[in-house]
């Protein structure tokens, strides 16, 4: 039998929380999280900024809380230090204790349902999580000059793990690329992906995207600067909250009016996060290609040598497809190109790895030495 939830708990379902029928957490971690700390409440991260964190325990609550003191500090790989990743995001879940505003502070993180992160720029291996507990991900692509189907297919490996890409495609009403739509689009049907075409300004058009908008779900908007993610959400939301701006002419570009990540409970009862544009996608080197290319990955096995690097191996089944019109060449490209791309950011996790633990063992040796020669202290 399903037990009616009180008002707090209602309330903190309608920001995502996931409820039981017996009225406790879905997630077990969750459950034993807050037996454990039986004088904290959940909230839930909306707004991330440099000088700390606005959690919300309800649709209309929002407030400042005092986050951990190691998450104060600059974040770092070293020993002894919160490695990025660690660190809240937008749409993470975690239990406060005191009374807001002034009192009100974290005590714990909740271990994460999903999570969507991209390699940060850089020559040093480093994480950057873009929303954490998401159901849903809009990659969202304007039909206009700045259509990129191969920025579409490196988004999708990057959002995999757990959430369901959806990709939405915005200015249908002005769609200039037509053919190069349909290509794409259908590239991305055989990988079992959906894709809705809108008009981001006509709440109608908006419409298809309503099966991922149901009460107590959460989306996440991800795509370029330009795309049209502040144009649908403020359409989503009934109101014009969110800065928008025109693209260039020359190019369609856009420029950055969302500078943060936010989110925000929409009239259907779901939550949006709206994330600024981002112009570099690198990979973690946690992916897996093969998920999002399952047509070259099942052309490959048909490949006569199981070691065939698909350039003039005799009995190449990719080169075959390509040849006969059945593999669009540009996605061939760009699967081998993220393929190298997972692969050395994944050398660079392990090379992290490795240095991490070489620094514990010669840690522990110092500490040996140091012991040996004056003594426990």
């Amino acid at each position: 039998m399903t037990a009616h939830p009180t008002p707090e708990l209602a309330a903190l379902q309608a920001i995502g929380w996931p409820l039981a029928d017996d009225g406790l957490p879905s997630e077990s971690a969750w459950r034993e999280a807050l037996v454990l700390r039986p004088h904290a409440r959940p909230a839930r991260v909306v707004e991330q900024h440099r000088s700390g964190y606005i959690v919300a325990d309800g649709p209309d609550h929002s407030f400042t809380v005092e986050s951990l003191p190691e998450w104060q500090r600059p974040a770092n790989y070293r020993k002894g230090g919160i490695a990025p990743e660690e660190r809240p995001a937008v749409g993470d879940w975690v239990l406060i204790e005191g009374a807001p505003p002034k009192h009100a502070k974290i005590v714990e993180l909740l271990p994460r349902r999903t999570a969507i992160k991209r390699a940060a720029a850089g020559e040093h291996y480093k994480q950057q999580l873009i929303a954490a507990n998401i159901d849903t991900v809009f990659v969202v692509c304007g039909l206009d000059a700045d259509f990129n189907p191969r920025r579409i297919e490196r988004y999708l490996l990057l959002v995999r793990g757990g959430a369901e890409p959806v990709v939405v495609l915005t200015k249908s009403d002005i769609a200039e690329t037509e053919s190069n739509a349909a290509v794409g689009v259908l590239a991305l049907a055989a990988q079992d992906v959906a894709v809705r075409a809108v008009n981001a300004k006509d709440p109608a058009s908006v419409a298809a995207l309503n099966e991922w908008l149901k009460p107590g779900r959460t989306a996440v908007l991800v795509g370029s600067s330009g795309a049209g993610k502040s144009t649908l959400t403020n359409t989503l939301l009934g109101i014009d909250r969110m800065k928008t701006a025109e693209v260039r002419e020359s190019d369609s570009r856009g420029r950055h009016t969302t500078t943060y990540r936010a989110l925000i409970p929409l009239p259907s009862g779901a939550c949006l996060i709206d994330t600024p544009g981002m112009r570099e996608l690198k990979p973690t080197g946690e992916e897996d290609v093969a998920e999002n290319f399952s047509d070259v990955d099942a052309l490959a096995e048909q490949c006569r040598f199981r070691d065939c690097k698909h350039q003039r191996e005799p009995g190449c089944a990719v080169r075959a497809a390509i040849e006969a019109g059945k593999l669009d060449p540009q996605r061939f490209a760009n699967y081998l190109k993220l393929s190298d791309e997972v692969a050395a950011a994944a050398n660079k996790a392990a090379n992290r790895r490795a240095q991490k633990t070489d620094d514990k063992v010669q840690g522990k040796a110092l500490n040996k030495r140091l012991d040996e020669k004056y003594g426990r202290h």
